[in-house]
């Protein structure tokens, strides 16, 4: 995949956490990728379910799941606004997953008040997974969307 295709994908799942925040969910968005064409996209919706498990990255990967009509996301691309969680990062694992990319980090999201877990997705790779991993495209991008939801509540 080309630079500019990892930034083409990478804009769709920030817009998809600016589409969060505008419907009052957490800033965080994702998108899943397979032979070029978006086949999942979704945003937080922890607050609105109730549910801490409503991550962007694990709603998406559940979306893709079902298009595809299997738990395996082989040849599947997860972007995300944000690096994601070790919740989320393992889902993708489990899914087979080929390939995360990521714009904002972990510190990121923790200097916007979230309670993150400082355990980056490069850990998993020291520990087994052979998901590969493309960090920060568009990184600044991400950031300005997510600082809009900065000291809203949750």
């Amino acid at each position: 995949m080309k630079q500019s295709d990892y930034e083409k994908f990478m804009g769709k799942a920030i817009e998809a956490c600016e589409k969060s925040i505008e419907r009052g969910q957490t800033p965080f968005g994702c998108v899943i990728v397979k032979g070029g064409k978006i086949i999942a996209r979704a945003h937080n919706t922890v607050v609105y379910y109730n549910d801490p498990t409503a991550h962007a990255e694990v709603n998406a990967i559940r979306l893709a799941g079902k298009k595809l009509k299997s738990v395996h996301l082989k040849d599947c691309i997860l972007f995300s606004s944000c690096e994601p969680c070790p919740m989320c990062f393992s889902a993708a694992h489990w899914a087979n997953v080929k390939e995360v990319v990521y714009a904002a980090t972990i510190e990121d999201a923790e200097s916007l008040g979230f309670r993150e877990l400082r355990i980056h997705n490069k850990d998993f790779s020291k520990k087994g997974s052979k998901i590969k991993l493309v960090p920060e495209i568009l990184r600044k991008e991400a950031i300005k969307v997510m600082k809009k939801w900065k000291g809203k509540p949750y």
